[in-house]
């Protein structure tokens, strides 16, 4: 079985970002093909990656929905047929890593259809990797819906304010009523000014209990990727966030 890992936190705090460089951090360690999840309806860890995402699993329910409205759907081939080959499209291979990308829906609904699609391809392709590495969405909601059956590592992230690790602690709260019980779990702050942690900041982490995995420094370089759109898990590896996130995963045997 692979190692999972997931990515939780609010929207804001640099989430996909840090997951990007943890990729690209278990890419350069060679042991083993990674599979990547982007479970983001607004999906966009590909551009962090420096991927190029043609299709998503929520564009191909939408190309399945229209092709069975409009009576397109391959003569021979039943509903089901149909949507294995499509699915089947839907894995983007890239050199050093596989990826899934949930994408949204078109217009009014939930998105249950497409968590139950991303849920049973997950489940198709993760035993031939070595690691799973999946970003979600604010919430929790796809590993509530167990679209990872099982999670080694969760890593909560947080900017280094008092409000979120407030935010983070209520996840960690879900993950215990949830009984999610992942094999470690910690918290990552990101965006510190000089790498440094307040005071203030750190007595709320320890308020709430949290255990601590480590803390990122505010990097001017990301900065500078993110206005330029260009993928920051490309940066050099003298950088200083992915120099310390490194340091930080070898800590805690990743």
């Amino acid at each position: 079985m692979p190692h999972t890992i997931a990515v939780a936190g609010k929207g804001g705090v640099g989430k996909t970002t840090t997951c990007g460089m943890l990729i690209d951090y278990l890419c350069k360690k060679k042991q083993g093909p990674v599979l990547v999840v982007d479970a983001d309806a607004n999906s966009n860890l590909n551009e962090v990656l420096g991927v190029e995402v043609e299709t998503s699993l929520g564009q191909i329910r939408e190309e399945m929905a229209q092709a069975e409205l409009k009576g397109t759907i391959p003569k021979g081939m039943t509903k089901a047929d149909y949507a294995e080959l499509k699915f089947n499209n839907a894995l983007i291979e890239d050199d050093d890593f596989d990826m899934l990308v949930m994408g949204r829906t078109q217009g009014k609904g939930c998105y249950c259809y497409v968590n139950g699609v991303l849920q049973s391809q997950v489940a198709k392709y993760a035993k031939n990797y070595t690691y799973v590495v999946m970003d979600n969405e604010a919430g929790l909601e796809h590993i509530a819906r167990g679209t990872l059956p099982h999670v080694d590592t969760m890593l909560l992230i947080s900017d280094c304010s008092r409000r979120g690790v407030q935010a983070v602690a209520r996840i960690a709260e879900m993950i215990g009523e949830m009984e999610l019980n992942p094999g470690q779990m910690g918290l990552i702050i990101n965006r510190a000014p000089d790498g440094k942690l307040d005071e203030g900041v750190r007595e709320e982490i320890e308020k709430h209990g949290l255990k601590l995995f480590g803390v990122l420094p505010q990097d001017e370089a990301v900065y500078r990727c993110d206005c330029a759109g260009e993928p920051s898990a490309k940066l050099p590896d003298s950088d200083p966030m992915k120099s310390q996130l490194r340091t930080i995963m070898a800590a805690i045997g990743l």
